[in-house]
């Protein structure tokens, strides 16, 4: 990583990063597909040695993930991953399809820096609060309480929700934090008229709007549309082999 921190000299370049995934148009196969996308940005966390907390989770019906939001702990994981923001596109033969058709499946990745202890109220007054039971993969029930919290706040209609902890309070607080470092940045953004460079214009995850392309069928590929940068084994980029495609967009970038 040391020949890219030179390129990481942003505020918050150095800091956390929260980054949500959202399964987009593809129905199941996206779900899938979304599901693989938070594989590979563990498995590059873990090559990283960083923690990664699994914040929120919702599960798709057939398989896979419709929307989850991961905490990502260590050294300049905003800065390398705010590169991922973005609409990716997968091309391949789908397994849930019996005449095994080629599908094309469109998952939006969004990730914002964590800001420790922002100086920002929030009023409760602002807050609605939700609890519920958590839930594990299969939809079954983990708890016969309700530990996971939904907090919105009202002013703004942000909503994070929290079920990674094992009490309510723990999981509150939680998303109370990540709560604060969005607000945060909503607020700067909307000071300073500067929103789409803090947080990224969010497309639509659908056709015409993505960053990367997989293609598994009728040939392997990944490709950056930003930079131009490919690479012809899939698998090794969806093992977490992101290094060659963030050093790509942070040198265009610079």
């Amino acid at each position: 990583m040391e020949n890219l921190i030179q390129y990481l000299d942003g505020p918050y370049d150095k800091n956390n990063a929260i980054l949500s995934l959202h399964a987009g148009a593809g129905g199941t196969d996206a779900q899938d597909w979304t599901e693989m996308l938070l594989r590979m940005y563990q498995r590059f966390a873990e090559k990283k040695k960083w923690k990664v907390f699994l914040i929120n989770e919702s599960r798709g019906g057939e398989a896979g993930i419709k929307s989850a939001t991961l905490e990502i702990v260590g050294p300049y994981a905003y800065g390398l991953l705010k590169s991922e923001a973005g609409v990716h596109r997968l091309v391949r033969i789908s397994p849930f399809d019996a005449e095994k058709m080629r599908h094309t499946s469109f998952a939006l990745v969004d990730v914002l820096p964590e800001i420790p202890e922002p100086k920002i109220e929030i009023k409760d007054k602002d807050l609605k609060i939700e609890t519920f039971r958590a839930s594990a993969k299969g939809g079954q029930n983990v708890q016969k309480v309700e530990t996971a919290v939904r907090i919105t706040h009202l002013p703004t209609k942000i909503t994070v929700t929290c079920q990674a902890e094992r009490s309510q309070h723990q999981n509150k607080e939680r998303a109370l934090k990540i709560l604060k470092s969005k607000l945060y940045q909503f607020e700067k953004a909307k000071k300073e008229e500067e929103k789409e460079k803090i947080r990224g214009h969010v497309p639509p995850a659908s056709w015409g709007y993505q960053i990367r392309s997989y293609i598994l069928h009728p040939y392997k590929m990944v490709k950056d549309h930003r930079t131009n940068y490919k690479e012809d084994d899939p698998q090794k980029v969806l093992d977490g082999e992101l290094e060659k495609f963030i050093e790509a967009y942070l040198k265009k970038n610079d």
